[in-house]
């Protein structure tokens, strides 16, 4: 099947003489999404997320002789929430987003923004896609939109993974936060939900940023090492102490105040700042990738 014929499937047809409608928006963004779900890079980066519980599960079980009894005071190295893990499976869930969410899920992410645009590109069907009748701004968030789904996706398999295994692998009960009150276990699998939520919404400012690096070149692997590389960078300069002045200002800075939500009550000083960061950054890299795309001469 030839470039031009993948890109005419994949584009939902409008009426001649009628500008596209919602719903032919939304079949853009059904079109994209599907594209992004099942190429196989995709599905090996899910797989690899999956697999993070898993491993931390079986891990934590080892070390603990399969007891009961490792929610002590002595747990010390590892990802936060992870000497609870033992009295009650569902910690699972806040440990294994605590333990992806620095590196595996932004780089997820950052892979799949990054060849957004610029993978349209070097295979030669982003021509294509435009001679439909959409417009570069409404394919442009076709694909923004379908990069922020994968970070809703790529953050649920990581939480419904953990939440598999430690059920399996652990006793489930009421929560204790981490300000030392109980919850019930339907409360604490609500807030479970709300953590995935969030976190989703963390990787919202680097997505922006990978789409915008994505419209910078035509080349689909460039543009994927140049995101996953400025993550790099940023996470880098946030552990510098000689920068902490700039530390508010790294996307990432914020990443892990999804914890506050298992306080009592929950904490939002942290909450808010990082979605305000996150939008500041969307707000941004979004604009400049807009600014990019529509004035990009598309060769290919």
């Amino acid at each position: 099947m030839s470039r031009a014929e993948i890109a005419e499937q994949r584009a939902p047809r409008a009426e001649p003489g009628r500008r596209p409608s919602v719903l032919w928006s939304l079949g853009l963004f059904r079109s994209e999404l599907v594209t992004v779900l099942r190429r196989w890079r995709t599905l090996a980066l899910l797989g690899v997320l999956a697999a993070v519980p898993v491993l931390i599960g079986i891990a934590v079980k080892v070390d603990t002789g399969g007891g009961g009894g490792g929610g002590g005071e002595g747990g010390g190295g590892g990802p936060a929430f992870i000497t609870q893990i033992t009295n009650n499976g569902l910690f699972l869930v806040f440990a294994a987003l605590a333990a992806t969410l620095p590196v595996f899920l932004p780089m997820a992410v950052g892979v799949v923004a990054g060849d957004a645009v610029a993978g349209e590109a070097n295979a030669g069907t982003l021509r294509y896609l435009l001679v439909a009748p959409a417009g570069r701004t409404r394919l442009l968030l076709a694909k923004y939109a379908s990069v922020l789904s994968f970070c809703l996706i790529a953050t649920l398999v990581v939480a419904v993974s953990a939440l598999a295994v430690g059920a399996l692998l652990f006793p489930l009960g009421d929560v204790t936060t981490i300000s030392g009150t109980r919850i019930t276990f339907g409360d604490g699998l609500v807030r479970a939900v709300a953590i995935a939520g969030v976190v989703a919404l963390s990787l919202s400012g680097m997505a922006a940023l990978g789409l915008f690096v994505s419209t910078l070149t035509n080349s689909g692997i460039a543009a994927m090492a140049s995101t996953v590389g400025l993550l790099i960078t940023v996470q880098i300069l946030g552990q510098i102490p000689q920068l902490h002045a700039i530390g508010p200002y790294l996307f990432p800075h914020y990443w892990l105040s999804f914890a506050d939500i298992l306080r009592e009550p929950v904490y939002w000083d942290q909450l808010v700042k990082n979605l305000e960061l996150q939008a500041l950054y969307v707000a941004v890299f979004g604009s400049a990738a807009w600014a990019r795309f529509t004035t990009k001469d598309i060769t290919a």
